[in-house]
């Protein structure tokens, strides 16, 4: 058994606290529990055993609760609550719930949420709360159920599914295409490049034979950032085709004909270990598997 576990007192003992803490009685607390007040009593000094701190008090006929057992039972009884929750959601749609997902930003705009209409259309018990996450984190310190992930499958402790590779295409705005321009052009011309993508540039380059040269580079945390400053033309961006496609074929950036486009890592779904049977992230995973991969 883990440490945390150790730590996790019944919940029979927990909501016997509970009861008392919120009726003031242990009579109260027995009948609502259906349990005789000599179990009750028992519960209560197990727990109060356990934790080695004094939770309740008696004050004339009530029994009240210490500070430290008034603010315990305030966390207790919102962690009860919160396993009431769960199960009646659970019992009324046993294959529905919530799915907390992790979103890389470029790709949940311009992917997966023009896709996910019919995803929640095929699971309509299914709830969708997503929130943006860079980088890589901890699935213990965190309330994801899965993440999407860019880079490879290396995420510690955690499940994953490759969804594609990523293709990178340099793109810029049509005041700043030339015709004839080559690689070597592209290296003169000031650079856009991902935070976290700081080798994608030197692998295009060398890809094509062309030294980096002294050209200025701006540095940027998201692909909207670069998106909108290669729109306004302040620079060359290395992009991912699934994001520039549109913005190529009606003519609002501009890429060089017969340069190959490189891979920088790939697209992953990304769940906890002791995670991947939960029903929203199954349903989500096997939509993913079966949908069109890839731009």
């Amino acid at each position: 058994m883990s440490r945390s576990r150790r730590h996790i007192p019944p919940n029979g003992w927990l909501m016997a606290f509970e009861a008392v803490a919120r009726l003031g009685s242990v009579t109260a607390a027995a009948r609502e529990l259906d349990l005789t007040q000599g179990a009750v009593s028992r519960q209560l000094k197990k727990l109060e055993a356990l934790l080695g701190v004094e939770l309740l008090r008696r004050s004339g006929r009530q029994v009240v609760p210490t500070p430290q057992g008034a603010q315990y039972a305030e966390q207790v009884r919102g962690a009860l609550s919160q396993i009431s929750n769960a199960t009646i959601a659970l019992q009324a749609n046993p294959e529905g719930g919530a799915l907390n997902l992790a979103i890389l930003p470029a790709f949940g705009a311009h992917w997966l949420a023009p896709r996910l209409p019919e995803f929640l259309r095929q699971h309509p018990g299914i709830t969708m709360n997503m929130a943006t996450r860079i980088e890589p984190f901890d699935f213990a310190a965190e309330d994801f159920h899965g993440a999407i992930h860019h880079g490879t499958a290396d995420w510690p402790n955690a499940g994953a599914l490759k969804l594609w590779d990523e293709e990178v295409v340099p793109v810029m705005a049509p005041d700043l295409y030339e015709k004839g321009m080559g690689a070597a052009d592209i290296a003169a011309l000031p650079r856009m490049q991902l935070q976290t993508r700081r080798s994608v540039w030197g692998q295009w380059l060398a890809a094509h034979g062309v030294e980096a040269g002294e050209a200025p580079v701006m540095v940027v945390d998201q692909f909207a950032t670069m998106h909108k400053a290669v729109q306004a033309g302040l620079g060359v961006g290395l992009m991912p085709t699934y994001l520039v496609g549109a913005d190529l074929a009606e003519g609002r950036l501009v890429s060089l004909a017969g340069t190959q486009p490189v891979h920088d890592g790939a697209y992953y779904l990304v769940w906890p270990e002791g995670g991947s049977d939960y029903p929203p992230l199954v349903a989500f995973r096997e939509w993913l598997r079966d949908e069109s991969i890839g731009p």
